[in-house]
């Protein structure tokens, strides 16, 4: 049975107590629902890979209530201290080098010498992260490659009776993931678009930062020991997806097909649901992952066989709202 608390003092405190005594809890940040256990328990965070699904080689973000904290973890150059200084708290993950001393569980990382750290920017969540006192290793609360959820209600849909508790703070107010960079290295390397734009990142630190990777696709060896490295969360081709499969870059749209539409929709839509009639790239992803999960279950009981996407700018939050869109329609492995 999955407990629902309320953001009060009372709930907090127990949702603090489950983390600490191994168990798992979910909890709005200012990005989405975080599917959180203790990062120093080996055992609670292998029972977050079972709740989700998840495969094992995808590390996940440790959350922190500081960088004092996150940094003691790991061990931060200059370009860190100074985002963490101008973006934290927010909704910017950092992948930086472990210290040799970090208490974190390996298998939190996928067995990587660096560790992915954020400090997110909601109190409910930070006043959580106080009281369990230890870092909280959390990827998104959804069913593993599935829409990502943005209320408490979308993380009982999947993972209801799974999971041992949901922290309830309402909507999350930005709705798409953090922005992961990569310092772990001579060079900046953003690994996933997100709620901080490139163009932020690059007023702090410079032109540093050199795109993102070609989107991972699994093999079998990535069951073992073999295959490339993904280095932070998000990495992974087919992600964030609906069950039915997704057209982007829609100028027309087809008989079969539900319309997820940014600015002025398409004509002839049975069934659609607008990220933003005003073209607002805020607006929309906020609503993106909400908009997916409602439009993927209205289109399956109007029997359509895909979702149309319009297209979506490619700048500043349009690069993450595009990012999680590719990794929808990308192909399933079967």
């Amino acid at each position: 049975m999955t407990e629902i608390l309320p953001a009060d003092a009372a709930g907090i405190a127990r949702a603090a107590a489950l983390l600490r005594d191994g168990g798992l809890v979910a909890f709005g940040t200012e990005t989405v629902y975080g599917l959180g256990a203790d990062a120093t328990n080996a055992e609670a965070v292998a029972r977050v890979f079972v709740a989700k699904g998840r495969p094992r080689f995808n590390p996940l973000i440790c959350h922190y209530p500081d960088a004092d904290a996150a940094f003691a973890h790991v061990a931060p150059n200059d370009s860190a201290r100074l985002l963490a200084t101008a973006l934290w708290p927010g909704p910017l993950t950092l992948v930086l080098p472990r210290r040799a001393d970090c208490p974190v569980a390996l298998l939190t990382s996928a067995g990587l010498d660096t560790l992915a750290v954020r400090v997110p920017a909601q109190d409910t969540v930070l006043a959580l992260l106080r009281a369990v006192e230890r870092p909280v290793a959390a990827p998104s609360a959804n069913r593993s490659g599935r829409v990502s959820p943005t209320t408490a209600a979308h993380v009982l849909e999947e993972l209801s009776g799974r999971i041992d508790a949901v922290l309830d703070s309402g909507a999350c107010p930005v709705g798409v993931e953090s922005t992961v960079l990569d310092l772990s290295g001579t060079q900046a390397v953003l690994l996933r678009p997100g709620a901080v734009t490139l163009e932020a990142i690059e007023a702090l630190i410079g032109a540093a930062v050199h795109g993102v990777p070609a989107l991972f696709t699994p093999t079998p060896a990535h069951k073992g020991r073999g295959g490339p490295e993904i280095r932070s969360p998000g990495m992974l081709a087919s992600h964030y997806a609906p069950a039915l499969p997704v057209r982007l870059h829609a100028r027309d749209l087809h008989s079969d097909e539900a319309l997820l539409a940014f600015g002025p929709p398409l004509h002839g839509a049975r069934v659609a649901f607008n990220l933003s009639e005003r073209g607002d790239l805020t607006e929309a992803a906020a609503r993106l992952f909400s908009g997916l999960r409602w439009i993927d279950a209205e289109a399956a009981r109007y029997g359509l066989a895909r979702i149309a996407v319009m297209p979506v700018p490619e700048a500043g939050l349009g690069l993450a709202i595009n990012d999680r869109l590719r990794r929808a329609a990308a192909p399933r492995r079967r």
